[in-house]
């Protein structure tokens, strides 16, 4: 069953930011898909009116008023006894990009995600994305076409999933996941000699789909990447570790090296 052109590659046909070759393939694609003109339109009028709304003078004046406050924080983080048992990702990342992100989530009244999120909260910071970062798309599958699911969707047991990733151009990476029973599953390699090389360029789906169990509360997916080849075992530990303590597996990061980045999905659970 082909999918559906997701989000971030309709953004980039928007935009034209597709190799030339490559383009009207995308394009022709779209214009076959059901209401695919739609939703380009719609991008096209929101992207329009974005721009009228946050003039770029006034997005750099947000970015400089909150890159202080950021460093602000920051210093004074540095100033604090570091957290006992915890030596996880460090928040470290383009934060203008985030900022600019950020800034223009709160003013606009539509976003990317549903209503239905969580309210936000500093460990969001880990996986707000910019363009070209490695990231997890997560797909639902069922009778029709499969539903790409934003972070913090609802799903039930006996949901049927199909994960994929976007390398963003680091060359090794390991996914696993942590449920609110405490369960670790390795989704990617699948063994733990397997090897560990991420594809390049767009979505790349894993080879098997994965199907909710009756785990309550959530169900969470990391996608760990580096450019050297990964141990396994060691990602594993890492969840496992936090598996440990559902009420921080939900939030906080893998206790893993700073050297390594990691971003994470989160599926809520309802009866």
């Amino acid at each position: 069953m082909a999918l559906c052109t997701p989000d971030w590659q309709l953004e980039r046909i928007a935009l034209g930011e597709l190799p030339s070759d490559a383009l009207p393939a995308a394009r022709a694609k779209l214009e076959q898909e059901p209401h695919g003109l739609a939703r380009l339109a719609r991008l096209e009028t929101d992207s329009a009116e974005t721009l009228a709304r946050h003039p770029p003078e006034a997005v750099a004046r947000e970015v400089a008023r909150r890159l202080r406050t950021s460093a602000h924080i920051e210093a004074h983080a540095a100033r604090q006894p570091e957290r006992q048992g915890w030596h996880g990702l460090s928040m470290g990342m383009p934060v203008a990009a985030c900022l600019v992100l950020l800034f223009l989530s709160t003013q606009q009244e539509l976003a990317v995600e549903p209503p239905s999120l969580m309210p936000v909260r500093v460990e969001l910071l880990e996986t707000v994305g910019i363009k070209g970062d490695a990231r997890l798309m997560v797909y639902r599958q069922d009778e029709g076409e499969p539903e790409l699911l934003s972070d913090h969707s609802p799903a039930r047991r006996g949901d049927l999933l199909q994960l994929s990733y976007i390398s963003g151009g680091r060359r090794h990476g390991v996914v696993v996941s942590v449920d609110g029973r405490g369960a670790v599953t390795l989704h990617h390699p699948t063994t733990l000699v397997g090897p560990t090389k991420l594809q390049s360029g767009d979505a790349v789906s894993l080879t098997h789909s994965y199907e909710l169990d009756d785990a309550p509360e959530f169900e969470r997916f990391f996608l760990v990447t580096a450019d050297s080849p990964l141990d396994v075992s060691s990602v594993l530990e890492a969840a496992r570790l936090l598996a440990r303590h559902p009420t921080e597996a939900s939030t906080r990061p893998l206790p893993l090296p700073g050297t390594l980045a990691q971003t994470s999905f989160t599926l809520e659970k309802v009866p």
